[in-house]
């Protein structure tokens, strides 16, 4: 049986490896059905967007197909076989561990069985052991002695003191042999009759009463109990032999020699079924190979003890702690197919589980069995439904998530196909809109170009002052018009990925001095202080993009000035993004981020007074604030805008920086703009690996910074034109008028740059005690010049203030008095009364309007020392104009379809001293560059009729390279072609299209640069220089 079970168990398990092998084996080709399916759409997508042709023109080749729909189909059918063999195997796994837990329950009980068996074998055994020997003690001490040495008494006193072993006998009793000569002898020397054992009636057993059985009938023999146990006292005087199954015990008995038992009977006085064992009683002790004759003529008595079989059992089952656990069931099987139940209670569920174990009670003529069985049903079998059950649960949901990604992926590729649609009609639109930009671009800026150079000629003209200005106003409308078709171009060319940096060196005040000056008139009007400072830790030559840097703050800062209100202020400062660590040195940038409110006047230490937003947590989120990661030679710029406007509302300031869209629908109409500039920034920021953000305050103002990467330049390559104010200047002194410090710093700044030593007070009266203190000191003698802010001046103090300068003067004398301090009133007011009353009064020598720039700081203090200066002006202006000219004498081939583009080209060049000869289309500017030709260099329009300019360019690089490789392999010689040894024209492109035109795209074609429509005089001369030398 065991074996059975252990195969079966190894076959079980073989089984589950082969279900989840199979199982494995049907997931993974799904996997790959949906894996393949997936990497062929994608390829097929690939391919088709690798191979598609420009939209506009191919839109029905670019028509994506359905997707292939096999490996879908078969992944479902491959689906719905997982979830079938799923279903087997769960009802599989159902039955293999139901039936585990039947095999459990089936040992348990055999176990359980078999042990009740084994104890009541050995319990019987046990109790037979000591009956064979009272039986063996009952002939050597009764029949072995003469006069016997047991009588009734005797007997049953020392059956009842070794009863404890023989726990499961009910009584013992021994019967007499006596033949039917000595019936009557035996009957009067005892005293009593034998009685017979039977009764007709046998359900009245319980009745026995000796004195009322009738005689025992004539027979043979006769087996009187002459010795009885006190227990069965009653069975004296009854014939053993007159009982059926009584006789038969005691025949079986005295042939075999062994103990005998009979089958299930009443027993006497008691109305429980059991059992008798007999063992006869021989005269003399017979050899093991004695024949059955032998021992029924040696047999003297018999020895019989009654078994109540239910209280043995029961008594048996008490010992034992599982008792409730199992019903046990005693049976005699000698008549198998009759078995006599000797203990158990009645069978009501015969569905139960059922063991039987052999009982053997020594009797090999009888046969014993005890049935067990569980008295409670068996529980379900929860392991076996949920193992199952979840395993289902796993089949189900493993199948929910294929046949989910399934779907998904059909749907995908769906959706793929649309979105492939869609991003075919996508491209369509966006090249029509290029082609549509680059067309309005080139249709607007070629008719700008002549408008705004005519504009310049004119105002290179003589014109009259009122005449000049309305051409002044003109040219500037133009250029408003065009910063704005530049904006659009630029978002589009970011849009497109084409936007590309430059990297070039560039003076970084110059940059900022630029834009001041472009800003200046508005914050004049506004009445809006401008001031830019640059720390001395920013190299002043730095390698970048000058035109996007300028353009950035620039419209930083045209953003501020369009929301800033009268009398506040603008302060763009540069630093290194180091030098916003702790401990911060700068000057200027320690008191900025160190605000402290004058509570006395109720202003702050900014440049109007008024509060500002706290500019640290505008970069407070930079990650590359620190350089030091950087390659050597690459340094890290923060550029900080601080305003004092109306401030940007909170639920605004998370759209700032997207394209077209402003605070609010009325800021437009309210403020003007459009909505690109920051927009702009952010990505020309991006494009410089830099960062951009800022802390705005409703009311208060709003603070910009941006970070950028540039890269060091150590040699100077730009030259800063020498001036001999500066050498009249270097050393001595100038005294700063400000009551707020940090405007104080900046003036120091700007003044330092010009090697010019700064002093610093903060209102006239400080300054008038400051001369006190050193008017006979040598401080007093270099003192130069004061420059008194418009805010700190105050009329009867500067009054007091001439008076103490003259008089150091009178001090030292007539030279004292020639070199008098010059003052300088600075002020933003856009009123001159004011300001001429105090020059008439003597009171200043110069009024310096704000923004402070270098220039504008070097012609007020060349016009203040004007007499001093005026030969080496003149003299400088002289060696301008005879200094030749890079283009002088040069010839200039324009190509350009628009007659008014070739006027505007022409008059430019002419200023510069180059002798320029226009054509009208791209063939006569082949013919005209055909070598040998005397041209230095040619502007070549690139949207022209027949042949435009990259197709003439082609052309031209083509017979220029054909004349190469002649004069190169000798079959021609250069005088053939104008002695030149190697022909290489500069061809530069003059364009509208600023979306399709671009460095590289130019030197694609051959060309060598590009100037852009409408083009400034200085930008072509910029340009076209780079080709000659002095």
């Amino acid at each position: 049986m065991y074996c059975k079970n252990d195969l079966c168990e190894i076959l079980s398990l073989l089984l589950v490896k082969g279900g989840w092998w199979l199982l494995f084996g049907i997931i993974i080709p799904i996997l790959s059905c949906i894996i393949s399916g997936c990497r062929v759409k994608l390829n097929d997508q690939k391919q088709k967007i690798d191979e598609q042709e420009p939209a506009t023109q191919h839109w029905q080749k670019q028509q994506p197909q359905s997707a292939p729909k096999g490996a879908g189909k078969w992944s479902k059918k491959l689906l719905v076989v997982f979830v079938l063999l799923g279903i087997v195997m769960c009802n599989w796994l159902f039955w293999y561990l139901n039936r585990k837990d039947i095999l459990g329950r089936e040992v348990t009980l055999a176990n359980m069985c078999e042990e009740r068996a084994r104890m009541l074998q050995d319990w019987f055994n046990a109790s037979m052991s000591h009956v064979h020997s009272l039986a063996i003690l009952v002939s050597t001490f009764h029949h072995g002695k003469n006069p016997s040495a047991i009588d009734q008494k005797t007997f049953a006193l020392y059956t009842e003191r070794t009863a404890f072993e023989r726990p499961l006998t009910r009584g013992i009793a021994y019967a007499l042999r006596v033949p039917h000569s000595e019936r009557a002898k035996f009957e009067k020397q005892n005293g009593w009759t034998i009685k017979k054992m039977e009764t007709e009636d046998q359900s009245k057993v319980q009745e026995c009463i000796p004195e009322k059985l009738d005689p025992a009938p004539v027979q043979d023999e006769y087996a009187p109990v002459i010795f009885s146990q006190e227990t069965v006292s009653h069975v004296v005087s009854i014939d053993m032999m007159s009982g059926k199954e009584d006789r038969e015990n005691v025949l079986r008995a005295r042939a075999s020699g062994k103990g005998v038992l009979t089958s299930p009977i009443m027993l006497l006085k008691s109305n429980h079924l059991g059992v008798i064992l007999t063992f006869a009683v021989y005269n003399t002790v017979l050899p093991a190979y004695s024949t059955p004759q032998q021992r029924v003529e040696a047999t003297a008595g018999y020895l019989g003890a009654s078994y109540d079989v239910p209280s043995l059992i029961e008594q048996l089952l008490q010992q034992l702690a599982s008792k409730q656990t199992i019903s046990v069931h005693v049976y005699d099987t000698t008549n198998a197919s009759v078995p006599i139940k000797m203990y158990g209670d009645e069978i009501t569920d015969t569905t139960g589980i059922l063991h039987t174990s052999n009982l053997d009670f020594g009797d090999s003529s009888r046969k014993h069995e005890m049935h067990c069985r569980f008295k409670q049903k068996a529980p379900l079998p929860w392991i076996a439904i949920s193992s199952s059950s979840g395993l289902l649960a796993i089949i189900l949901l493993v199948a929910e998530i294929f046949f989910a990604a399934i779907n998904r992926i059909a749907q995908m590729e769906e959706n793929c196909r649309k979105m492939m649609e869609l991003k075919v009609r996508a491209e369509s639109a966006d090249v029509a809109k290029s082609q549509f930009l680059a067309t309005v671009s080139h249709e607007i800026r070629t008719p700008m170009n002549g408008v705004l150079g005519m504009l310049q000629l004119l105002m290179d003209s003589e014109l009259g002052p009122v005449e000049l200005g309305y051409a002044q106003d003109a040219h500037s409308c133009g250029k408003s018009l065009i910063s704005l078709i530049n904006g659009i171009l630029d978002q589009s060319k970011i849009e497109a990925g084409r936007l590309e940096l430059e990297a070039v060196p560039f003076d970084v005040q110059y940059i900022l001095d630029n834009v001041l000056s472009i800003c200046s008139n508005e914050s004049n009007k506004k009445d809006v202080e401008l001031v830019a400072y640059v720390s001395d830790q920013v190299p002043e030559i730095v390698v970048g993009d000058p035109g996007r840097f300028q353009q950035i703050i620039t419209n930083l800062v045209g953003n501020s000035l369009k929301f800033s209100l009268s009398r506040g202020h603008i302060f763009v400062s540069v630093h290194l993004a180091d030098e916003v660590g702790d401990p911060v040195r700068d000057p200027v940038l320690r008191q900025v981020v160190s605000l402290v409110e004058d509570t006395t006047n109720k202003k702050y230490n900014t440049l109007s007074g008024l509060p500002v937003v706290d500019r640290w947590k505008s970069w407070e989120n930079f990650k590359k604030l620190n350089s030091a990661a950087e390659e050597p030679e690459v340094i890290r710029l923060l550029v900080t805008v601080e305003d004092t406007g109306v401030g940007i509302p909170l639920e605004s300031q998370n759209r700032i920086f997207t394209p077209f869209m402003q605070a609010d629908s009325s800021t437009s109409r309210t403020y003007g703009g459009t909505g690109i500039g920051l927009s702009i920034s952010k990505c020309l920021v991006d494009l410089m690996h830099g960062e951009i953000g800022f802390v705005s305050t409703p009311g208060v103002g709003s603070t910009f910074s941006f970070t950028g990467a540039l890269r060091k330049r150590e040699s100077r390559s730009i030259e800063i034109k020498y001036d001999p104010v500066f050498d009249e200047l270097r050393g001595r002194r100038a005294l700063v008028v400000d009551d707020r410090s940090i405007r104080a710093e900046v003036t120091r700044y700007h003044l330092q740059e010009l090697d010019v030593s700064v002093d610093i007070a903060s209102s006239l009266k400080s300054a008038c005690k400051h001369l006190s203190s050193t008017s006979t000191s040598s401080a007093s003698t270099n003192l130069a010049m004061v420059f008194i802010d418009k805010d700190a001046w105050d009329k009867n103090t500067g009054i007091l203030f001439q008076c103490l300068l003259k008089g150091a003067g009178q001090s030292g004398g007539s030279e004292g008095l020639r070199n008098l301090p010059k003052i300088f009133l600075m002020t933003t007011s856009k009123s001159t009364s004011e300001s001429v009353e105090l020059k008439s009064a003597g009171l200043v020598d110069h009024v310096l309007r704000k923004p402070l720039l270098r220039s504008v700081l070097v012609a007020c203090i060349k016009e203040a020392f004007g007499s001093r200066y005026i030969m080496s002006q003149e003299k400088e202006k002289n060696e301008l104009s005879s200094c030749p000219s890079l283009l002088r004498e040069k010839r200039v081939l324009v190509v350009d379809d628009n007659v008014v583009n070739r006027k505007v080209a022409q008059g430019a060049l002419k200023k510069y001293g180059a002798n320029a000869t226009c054509v009208e289309s791209g063939k006569a500017a082949v013919t005209m560059l055909t070598p040998p030709h005397n041209f230095d260099a040619c502007f070549m329009d690139l949207q022209m009729p027949e042949i435009n300019g990259f197709e003439a360019t082609r052309l031209i690089r083509c017979m220029e390279s054909e004349v190469n490789e002649k004069i190169a392999s000798g079959e021609a010689s250069p005088e053939m072609f104008g002695n030149v040894t190697h022909w290489h024209t500069p061809i530069l492109a003059m364009t509208a299209d600023l979306i399709q035109a671009s460095n590289e795209v130019c030197k694609k074609h051959g060309m060598d640069d590009y100037v852009s429509k409408p083009f400034e005089y200085e930008q072509m001369y910029r340009v076209l220089a780079r080709f000659f030398h002095v």
